[in-house]
C-alpha cells in the first residue's frame, strides 16, 4: 500500500529543522508521495511569509518536497469520491475542510493510506487509512 503524506508532516519538519530525506528513507520500496492539494499548501505558505528571508528558506524547503515526492493529481475518480463523501457529510452535519478531504479522497483513490499529524479530519472519511506522524 501506498502513502500519501500530508502538509501537516511536512510543516512539522520544516518548523523543526528536520530533513525532509529522514521520512521518506526506508519507503523507496513502496510508493509514496503528496497530493498537488498539498503542494498547493505549502506554496501558500511560501507566499505568506512574513520577510524575505523567510520566504526564501519556505521556498527552498517546499521546491526540495517538489523534487523528492511525487505529486499525485485531484483527477475525476478522486472528485467521484470526494463529491460522494462530502455529500454524505454534509447530509450528516458533519464539517471537513475541503482541503483535507480532496487528499483524502486523493488517497482512497489510490489505494493509499494518508500520514499526518492531526488525524481528527482525516478520520471523518470512510475508506481511508490513516498514520499518525509522531515527530
Amino acid at each position: 500500500m501506498g502513502l500519501i503524506f500530508d502538509s501537516s508532516v511536512l510543516i512539522c519538519l520544516e518548523r523543526n529543522l528536520q530533513n525532509v530525506e529522514k521520512i521518506i528513507a526506508g519507503k523507496e520500496e513502496e510508493p509514496y508521495g503528496i497530493s498537488v492539494i498539498t503542494v498547493s499548501e505549502l506554496l501558500h505558505g511560501v507566499n505568506r511569509a512574513d520577510s524575505e528571508k523567510r520566504r526564501l528558506e519556505r521556498e527552498a524547503f517546499v521546491e526540495r518536497v517538489i523534487e523528492l515526492f511525487p505529486a499525485y493529481p485531484f483527477d475525476l475518480n478522486a472528485a467521484r469520491i470526494y463529491a460522494r463523501v462530502w455529500a454524505n457529510l454534509v447530509k450528516k452535519g458533519v464539517a471537513l475542510g475541503s482541503h483535507d478531504l480532496m487528499i483524502g479522497a486523493t488517497a482512497v483513490s489510490l489505494g493509499f493510506s494518508v500520514i499526518t499529524t492531526d488525524i481528527r479530519d482525516f478520520e471523518k472519511i470512510p475508506g481511508l487509512k490513516i498514520e499518525r506522524f509522531v515527530p
